[in-house]
C-alpha cells in the first residue's frame, strides 16, 4: 500500500541521514534486506550508488522488473556478507535485521548468525564508516542480543530512537561505527525528553497489541469490572462493585 511505501521512504531517508555521508562525492552503500528496492531509489535520488542483498527472489524480482539502479545479490545475510574488504562507505537496513532473531533451521542459532552478518559487515566497510540498521524488535531482550553481537564484531555505538514517547512514531535505528568512534546521533521528538531516551521502555508486545485494540490491560480496575459485567450477563454469582475493587493489597507479613 501507498502508506507503507511512504513509512519505508521516510525510513530509507532517516538512516541515510545518520549514515553522515560525505557530500562532496557519490559513495557506495550496501543496503541489506532491499527488498523491492525502495531505498534504493532514495539512495540512487541522493547520486550515491548501492548493491542490494536479500533472502526473498519474488522481492528482487519485484526490484528487477521496477529497473533499480543498483546491484542485486540473492543471499542470506546470516551466512555473512561476501564482499571484499573496505568496499562499502555505509550500509543501510530497513526493517530486516531482527529476522535475524528467528531460528528458522534446527541448525540455525541467532547468535551465530548475528555475529556472522555483523563480524563480516565489519569488514566489508571501509574505516570511519557506518551501518544504519532500522530494526522492530519484539522485545528488549532481542534488542539486546542484536546489540551485544554488534559489539562483539567490533562496532561502537548504539541505539537512537526517534519518537520515543509516541507508540506510532517511535523507531529504532542501531547505529554502529567502524573504527574511529563518533558521537551517536540524537533522536528526533527526544528533545525535552533526554532522560527517557537512555532507558527505551519496551512493553511485553502482546499487551500493546491489546492497548492497541482499545482493550483494557490485564488485572487493571477497568478490566476485572469488565470480565464481572461479562460473568453477570451470562447469570453467574459476581461480587457488588465498591470501590476496593481492583486495588491491590498491601502485603501482609
Amino acid at each position: 500500500s501507498s502508506r507503507v511505501v511512504e513509512i519505508q521512504s521516510q525510513m530509507s531517508e532517516r538512516a541515510v541521514e545518520l549514515l553522515g555521508l560525505p557530500e562532496d562525492r557519490p559513495c557506495l552503500l550496501l543496503d541489506v534486506g532491499c527488498g523491492s528496492g525502495l531505498s534504493g531509489d532514495y539512495i540512487s535520488d541522493k547520486g550515491h550508488y548501492w548493491i542490494g542483498m536479500d533472502i526473498s527472489p519474488a522481492m528482487l524480482d519485484v526490484a528487477v522488473e521496477r529497473e533499480v539502479e543498483g546491484d542485486l545479490l540473492l543471499a542470506d545475510v546470516g551466512h555473512g556478507i561476501p564482499f571484499r574488504p573496505g568496499m562499502f562507505d555505509g550500509c543501510i537496513s530497513i526493517s530486516a535485521v531482527q529476522w535475524l532473531c528467528n531460528a528458522d533451521k534446527k541448525s540455525h542459532s541467532p547468535p551465530k548468525r548475528l555475529y556472522r552478518f555483523f563480524s563480516t559487515l565489519y569488514t566489508a566497510l571501509a574505516r570511519g564508516s557506518r551501518a544504519v540498521l532500522q530494526l522492530y524488535p519484539e522485545n528488549s531482550e532481542q534488542l539486546e542480543l542484536i546489540t551485544a553481537q554488534a559489539m562483539r564484531a567490533g562496532f561502537t555505538g548504539g541505539m537512537v530512537v526517534d519518537y520515543p514517547n509516541s507508540a506510532k512514531a517511535k523507531k529504532f535505528f542501531l547505529c554502529l561505527f567502524v573504527g574511529a568512534s563518533g558521537t551517536l546521533p540524537k533522536g528526533l521528538g527526544t528533545e525535552c525528553a533526554d532522560e527517557e531516551i537512555h532507558q527505551a521502555k519496551f512493553t511485553n508486545e502482546r499487551m500493546r497489541f491489546r492497548n492497541i485494540k482499545g482493550k483494557s490491560v490485564k488485572k487493571s480496575r477497568d478490566w476485572i469490572l469488565e470480565k464481572k459485567e461479562r460473568r453477570r450477563r451470562q447469570g453467574k454469582e459476581v461480587r457488588a462493585d465498591t470501590k476496593y475493587t481492583g486495588r491491590k493489597r498491601r502485603p501482609r507479613f
